[in-house]
C-alpha cells in the first residue's frame, strides 16, 4: 500500500499529500440546524480525489450543479466528496485509496482556487471525518462555571 494511503485510522485522507483544512466540522445542534457537516480541504483544481475506505458507490452525479460521490462503507458509515468530476459509477465496488474523480472549483466559501468538501455520517448522524482518520480535529475549550 502506498504511504499516502497507509491506514492510521478508520479512514484514509481523500487527498494526497495530506491537505490543509480550510474549514472544520461543526456539528448541528438539531437535524435541521446550522452547522458544517464535514470538513473543507485545500485542493488544486483537477487534483485526484481518493476513496477514504473500501465501499460501494451509492451516488455519483450532479447535485445543484456540482459533482458529488457518496460511498457506503461497513458499520453504517457513509462518506461524501464534492465538488468533483466523478470517474466512478453507482454500484461500483471501491477500494481504499482508489480514485473517485477530480476536484473542480466552485465550493462555496472556499478561500482558494479549489476545496474538497468531505463529509461522513453514521446512519443519520453526521460525524467529523478528521476524527476517523486518527487526526484530532480543532479543539475547543469550554469555560468552567457557566461562562459563555
Amino acid at each position: 500500500m502506498p504511504p499516502s494511503i497507509a491506514q492510521t485510522g478508520r479512514l484514509a485522507w481523500p487527498l494526497s499529500p495530506r491537505p490543509n483544512v480550510t474549514r472544520y466540522f461543526e456539528a448541528p445542534e438539531s437535524p435541521y440546524g446550522p452547522g458544517h457537516r464535514g470538513v473543507d480541504l485545500a485542493a488544486a483544481p483537477g487534483q485526484e480525489v481518493l476513496a477514504a475506505d473500501l465501499g460501494v458507490v451509492v451516488f455519483a452525479g450532479q447535485v445543484a450543479g456540482h459533482g458529488v460521490v457518496s460511498l457506503d462503507h461497513d458499520a453504517g458509515l457513509r462518506t461524501t466528496y464534492q465538488p468533483l468530476t466523478p470517474t466512478v459509477t453507482t454500484g461500483e465496488q471501491i477500494y481504499r485509496g482508489q480514485p473517485l474523480g477530480t476536484v473542480t472549483p466552485g465550493h462555496p466559501g472556499c478561500p482558494l482556487p479549489a476545496c474538497l468538501h468531505w463529509g461522513a455520517r453514521r446512519g443519520v448522524e453526521y460525524v467529523d471525518p478528521l476524527a476517523l482518520t486518527g487526526t484530532p480535529s480543532r479543539v475547543r475549550l469550554k469555560p468552567w462555571g457557566g461562562g459563555p
